[in-house]
């Protein structure tokens, strides 16, 4: 059975929310989490997005969690080179339990220093010279690069763990699956489609392969169904919007072509555990070896006790 850890949303939670998600999340038996880094949530309504390396130094102090980014982009609003640092400092914190997640980041996120949104070809190339920087940069000493995206002059990280974080690659078409096998050392995913992991471990991947899933707990199965359209109606967009797409407002007006069936039926809501169960089953049989779940809504200590004491025990 693959290891089941929890999915923290940055978009619809503060900072010290997350961190006691986290610490409830373990005591209900998880042992993993992952956590949305955003500069804006998808829309109003989820209402937040902190700065995830403060929020992960939270976690680092008030958990035993592994966890890691799902997923952070090192390209545009934050120089990889800081990222070096940042996910440096992390691992030590989290004495090695620590993994990066990237990709090649949204222009809701990325927009925001006025950059140019490249398109989906030149993003992925900047993700490869991104993480040749990271590396570069944990190998420790005095480093620098000149490449075509991004230059790094006389660099040292000085609080380096005592093995680099392991970089999870997210990755949707072939180009970026090919990318991802050849670069990373393990494969992010958002949905139980054995095709992509297949194909991500037939060019050569290696690694954990780790999936978030959403659902959303209630006792009243209405009550979740409106939450999941209230709060995260962006999951019913189709193709490549929500990579161009650059504010909330825009996928608020996008998403009123969003019905309530479109978001709330493919996700396990209320509290038949046995969807739960199947829902986690289509990411298992999928070949994920990681599987994070995402409760929307603010029924958190509902969930975790539910899990644990209903859907946890029957699974294989």
């Amino acid at each position: 059975m693959p290891e089941i850890g929890v999915a923290l949303s940055s978009e619809d939670h503060g900072p010290k929310d997350l961190v006691e998600q986290a610490r409830m999340a373990e005591q209900a038996g998880f042992t993993a989490a992952w956590i949305s880094d955003h500069y804006h949530p998808w829309t109003t309504s989820q209402g937040h997005s902190p700065f995830v390396w403060c929020v992960l130094g939270g976690i680092a102090a008030a958990t035993n969690l592994r966890a890691g980014t799902g997923v952070t982009c090192p390209t545009t609003r934050i120089h990889p080179a800081i990222i070096a640092q940042a996910a440096a400092t992390t691992a030590v914190m989290f004495d090695g339990r620590f993994y990066l997640g990237v990709g090649s980041g949204e222009a809701l996120n990325e927009h925001i220093l006025g950059d140019v949104w490249p398109g989906a070809d030149i993003r992925l190339e900047m993700l490869e010279e991104a993480i040749a920087v990271l590396r570069l940069l944990w190998q420790g000493g005095t480093q620098s690069h000149y490449g075509e995206y991004y230059t790094v002059e006389n660099a040292q990280v000085f609080d380096l763990p005592d093995k680099p974080p392991p970089i999870y690659i997210s990755a949707f078409g072939e180009k970026a699956l090919k990318s991802a096998a050849r670069l990373g050392d393990g494969y992010v995913g958002t949905s139980p489609e054995k095709d992509m992991v297949d194909t991500y471990v037939s060019l050569g991947g290696r690694g954990p392969k780790i999936a978030g899933m959403k659902c959303c707990y209630s006792t009243d199965g209405a009550e979740a169904r409106r939450l999941v359209h209230t709060l995260w109606p962006n999951m019913g967009l189709p193709g490549e919007l929500a990579q161009i797409l650059p504010t909330p407002a825009h996928f608020e007006q996008a998403a009123e072509l969003v019905t309530e069936a479109m978001v709330a039926d493919p996700i396990p809501t209320g509290s038949n555990p046995e969807d739960y169960i199947a829902s986690i089953s289509q990411f298992v049989d999928a070949g994920y070896d990681e599987i994070y779940i995402h409760n929307i809504g603010p029924h958190h200590e509902e969930f975790f006790n539910f899990f644990a004491e209903t859907v946890g025990p029957q699974l294989p």
